[in-house]
């Protein structure tokens, strides 16, 4: 049990960090996070948008009561940014892979945190969770 409470809690200070971490950037207008929306044509309104629903994100992962719905924005949130990379801004940005690798990083707790709470956002539309 308490392994399982190590690796949950894990998860989500992984991709909260991440996420959070970010947000200087992105509110900031720093010049590499006006450049990157710019190159896909959602700047500003994609930058200070995406930077709002990561904070959201974030705080609901953090929160053990969200943390299904806020790993399912995330997710959401990074299948966004991989696609991103994968087509108009390339796996490297500004020298180096770490966006690609964080988005990835965000992207995989993000999935394993999904999975793990799935009952806790099913129970908002009245499934039940199996017995078996």
């Amino acid at each position: 049990m308490k392994i399982n409470m190590i690796l949950i809690w894990t998860l989500r200070l992984v991709a909260a960090i991440i996420l959070l971490q970010t947000l200087f950037f992105k509110f900031s207008a720093a010049p590499e996070s006006v450049a990157l929306f710019t190159r896909i044509g959602m700047e500003p309104w994609g930058r200070i948008g995406t930077g709002v629903l990561e904070l959201i994100a974030s705080l609901l992962i953090l929160y053990p009561r969200t943390t299904g719905w806020g790993s399912v924005l995330a997710m959401g949130l990074m299948a966004g940014a991989l696609y991103f990379h994968l087509t108009a801004l390339g796996l490297k940005w500004y020298g180096d892979y770490s966006l690609f690798l964080y988005a990835l990083t965000v992207f995989i707790c993000s999935g394993i945190l999904a999975f793990l709470f799935r009952f806790q956002v099913l129970s908002a539309f009245g499934q039940k969770p199996d017995a078996g």
